[in-house]
């Protein structure tokens, strides 16, 4: 587990571009480049925002990236400035190596330290077993699901908000705070 860096922005672009074309954890169809994905990265780090690689040990450079996740802002307005949405997408060969478990993990920790209170996943269809579970794993709690508000693949596609807290969460004020 580390930081991405550049140099792992065409192993990201590949991992994702298979989530676009073959899944729906993702409502992009058209997969962004390798400079699109390269941008994100950048608006992430700019943000002070964790973008993170998990890697397969023993594998040489070009094959070690196996999973990326990052967090991004839930909305801009400013009443959403403690609450953050995360993205974790692992590559198909490595699914169910706990590979996901340990980005949402590090990104969790990671997100808590930076002071964020709430945790938002958005999962692309409500059959997504897999996303859905992985994140109630992490200590998730379904908040609800959007209906038909997707359409790819040649049907509608459900949306599921899943939540979790953040260090104190929402027990305790935020320590930049003014009364």
């Amino acid at each position: 587990m580390r930081d991405a860096t550049d140099a792992d922005v065409p192993v990201i672009q590949k991992i994702y571009a298979r989530h676009v074309l073959t899944g729906l954890a993702s409502f992009e169809e058209v997969p962004p480049d390798q400079d699109e994905i390269a941008k994100r990265m950048r608006e992430t780090r700019t943000r002070g925002l964790p973008y993170l690689v998990s890697c397969r040990s023993g594998a040489s450079d070009d094959e070690a990236v196996c999973g990326f996740a990052y967090a991004s802002p839930f909305r801009s307005r400013s009443a959403y400035r403690y609450t953050i949405e995360d993205s974790v997408y692992v590559a198909s060969d490595t699914i169910g190596q706990g590979h996901g478990r340990a980005l949402l993990g590090a990104l969790i920790a990671r997100c808590s330290e930076l002071g964020y209170r709430q945790m938002i996943a958005v999962i692309g269809d409500t059959a997504n077993a897999g996303s859905i579970g992985l994140h109630r794993h992490m200590g998730f709690e379904e908040t609800g699901s959007m209906p038909a508000v997707g359409f790819k693949f040649g049907r509608w596609v459900d949306s599921v908000r899943m939540q979790r807290a953040l260090g104190p969460g929402s027990s305790t004020l935020p320590d930049d705070f003014n009364a």
